[in-house]
């Protein structure tokens, strides 16, 4: 009986358009970007064995694993397919919001009524995607395209992901792009992540303190624990 309601409800918002109207891309935008959030943890306790092991070692095995096991190697392609699809719904509802604004719009004063980044989120997206594009083509294409050199833990021979990374890590240019962007994307979360909630219908009144209070903490992790890689390596 539950799966005939389900699809019964899922037609309908079929038939209505709800996926193709505004309302529906920012149902999915709000998906796809809980989905990055969950796999911006995983990738923050992953980066971080950079700091806890000057070895190199606990950053390789975690490089490795995630390499060879099938399920990240599954989740990959998923994952950029959320990217993608996230980029390409916040373009459009972005351009649809821009050309529909009227002057009168324009003129209010919006600082009341909304916060910075909730006025910015797209010029905060831009940002990490440019960091996204520097970030796929130094790391990211080198480690699985490129002649990485291999190093040993014991009989078990991997690539030497912590020389590739380290390596950037001493470039200074590369340092601040990686702070920046990383704060933009503080930034971004702090009104994504409770926006995201509220938009699939999950936030009340009380619910939206407390999803925001969480937004915040959760972007002030992510902030912090991502810029403190760079600034480690610099001092270092």
């Amino acid at each position: 009986m539950r799966q005939q309601n389900f699809a019964q409800n899922n037609n309908f918002l079929i038939m209505s358009g709800f996926y193709s109207s505004t309302v529906g891309k920012k149902f999915w935008v709000s998906l796809t970007g809980l989905f990055l959030v969950v796999f911006l943890a995983v990738h923050l306790t992953a980066n971080l064995m950079l700091v806890f092991d000057d070895t190199g070692e606990l950053f390789n095995r975690v490089v490795h694993f995630m390499g060879t096991n099938i399920i990240i190697r599954i989740m990959e392609p998923i994952l950029a397919i959320g990217f993608l699809a996230h980029i390409f719904l916040v373009s459009i509802l972005t351009l649809r919001n821009q050309t529909t604004r009227t002057q009168n719009y324009k003129m209010q004063k919006l600082g009341h009524a909304s916060s910075w980044a909730s006025r910015n989120m797209y010029i905060l997206g831009l940002v990490i995607l440019t960091f996204l594009v520097i970030h796929i083509v130094n790391y990211w294409y080198k480690f699985k395209f490129g002649d990485l050199p291999t190093t040993t833990y014991g009989a078990e021979e991997m690539e030497n992901a912590y020389g590739l990374v380290s390596g950037l890590f001493a470039i200074w240019w590369y340092d601040v792009i990686y702070i920046l962007a990383f704060i933009g994307l503080a930034y971004h979360i702090s009104h994504g992540f409770w926006s995201a909630f509220q938009t699939i219908g999950w936030s009340s009144d009380k619910a939206r303190k407390v999803w925001t209070a969480i937004a915040y903490l959760y972007a002030i992790v992510i902030g912090v624990g991502f810029t403190i890689i760079p600034v480690y390596f610099l001092l270092k």
